[in-house]
C-alpha cells in the first residue's frame, strides 16, 4: 500500500526546549505531550481547540493514560500516578535513586498494558540508562540496561517490540518472553551522520515503523524488513516523537524540540518547539492505557 501524507499543519505554535511524550486519548479527544527541561504537560482537546498548560516540579519524559483523569507521569527518579483534575498525587514509586545524573525519559504503554520506559544519563555521557517494565501489579522490571539515550518502544504485538539507543544511532528489534526476559536482541536500522539522530517512533495498523529524525527535519516510514517506504519532512529541526490520533486514529501528531539550536537554525526553522499534525491515508494502532490490577485509588 502507497503511504500518503499530508503537508505538516502547526497545531500548536510554541517554543518547547525539549518537546516530547506525545500520547493521544481518545476518550478525552485530546493529544497530551511534555516540555522534559521545562516540566511541563501541554493537552490539546482537539474537538474544543482547547489549549491546558500544567507545571510539574521534576523534569517529566512521558505522560501515560490509566483512565477518567487520571495519568501515570514518568519524571526524574519517580513515576507518579497522580489525577490530573486537582494534580493530587495517587501514588509514587522510586526509580533509580542511586543514580542522581540519570533521568526517565521516553514510555510507553504495550497492547496488553503494561508500561514500558527507559532512564537515561541527563548529560548524555554515560551508558548508564536502562529498559524497564512497570507490569499490573505495579512492580518495577528492569529488562535490558547499557544505554546511551533510550526512546521508543513501539510494539508489534506483546512480545516484540522496536527500541532505540539515540546515543549510538541504533533501534534494535526486541523480543521477549512471557517473564519479561529477552530471547532474542538485533539491530533493526541504524543511521548515518546525514539522517540526524533516531528519536521517539510509533507503529500503524500494517506494522510499518514511523521514526522522528532528531537533527533531522522529518519523520521515515520503515517497512518490517527496514525498507524505508515514505519520508514526511517537518519543518523544525528537531523531530522527537509522534503518535496517531483523532476520532479515526489516521492523523499522526508530531511533537519537536528547540533544545541546542543556535541563532541561525531557529531563524531556518522557527517552528521548532511547536506541535504538528499530518493526515495519512493508514491508522495507527490502538491507544491502549495502563492497567492496573490492584488498588491504588
Amino acid at each position: 500500500m502507497l503511504i500518503e501524507t499530508s503537508k505538516p499543519k502547526c497545531v500548536w505554535k510554541s517554543k518547547l526546549l525539549l518537546g516530547e511524550g506525545t500520547l493521544w486519548v481518545p476518550k478525552l479527544n485530546s493529544i497530551f505531550f511534555v516540555d522534559i527541561k521545562k516540566k511541563k504537560i501541554l493537552i490539546l482537546n482537539t474537538k474544543t481547540n482547547k489549549k491546558k498548560i500544567l507545571n510539574v516540579n521534576k523534569e517529566i519524559g512521558f505522560i501515560a493514560h490509566i483512565k477518567k483523569n487520571i495519568f501515570i507521569l514518568g519524571l526524574k527518579s519517580e513515576l507518579r500516578i497522580i489525577n490530573l483534575k486537582n494534580i493530587k498525587t495517587i501514588s509514587s514509586i522510586n526509580v533509580e535513586l542511586k543514580k542522581p545524573n540519570n533521568r526517565i525519559n521516553d514510555g510507553k504503554v504495550d497492547p496488553v498494558g503494561r508500561l514500558w520506559f527507559g532512564t537515561m544519563d541527563d548529560l548524555k555521557k554515560k551508558r548508564s540508562g536502562s529498559l524497564y517494565c512497570l507490569d499490573h501489579h505495579l512492580k518495577l522490571h528492569k529488562v535490558d540496561f547499557r544505554y546511551f539515550i533510550t526512546n521508543g518502544p513501539a510494539f508489534l504485538d506483546k512480545n516484540n517490540f522496536y527500541h532505540t539507543d539515540s546515543g549510538k544511532k541504533v533501534i534494535y528489534k526486541i523480543k521477549i518472553n512471557s517473564k519479561l526476559k529477552i530471547l532474542k536482541k538485533t539491530i533493526f536500522l541504524k543511521f548515518d551522520e546525514a539522517e540526524g539522530t533516531p528519536d521517539g517512533m510509533t507503529i500503524d495498523a500494517k506494522n510499518n515503523l514511523w521514526v522522528c529524525h532528531y537533527h533531522g527535519a522529518s519523520i521515515s516510514v520503515y517497512d518490517m524488513k527496514g525498507n524505508k517506504i515514505h519520508e514526511i519532512n517537518i519543518p523544525a529541526k528537531n523531530i522527537t516523537n509522534c503518535t496517531f490520533g483523532n476520532s479515526n486514529n489516521s492523523e499522526l501528531f508530531i511533537s519537536t524540540a528547540r533544545e541546542g539550536m543556535n541563532a541561525h537554525q531557529i531563524k531556518k526553522y522557527p517552528l521548532s518547539g511547536s506541535l504538528f499534525k499530518v493526515k495519512t491515508n493508514l491508522k495507527g494502532k490502538k491507544s491502549v492505557s495502563f492497567k492496573i490490577f490492584r488498588s491504588v485509588f
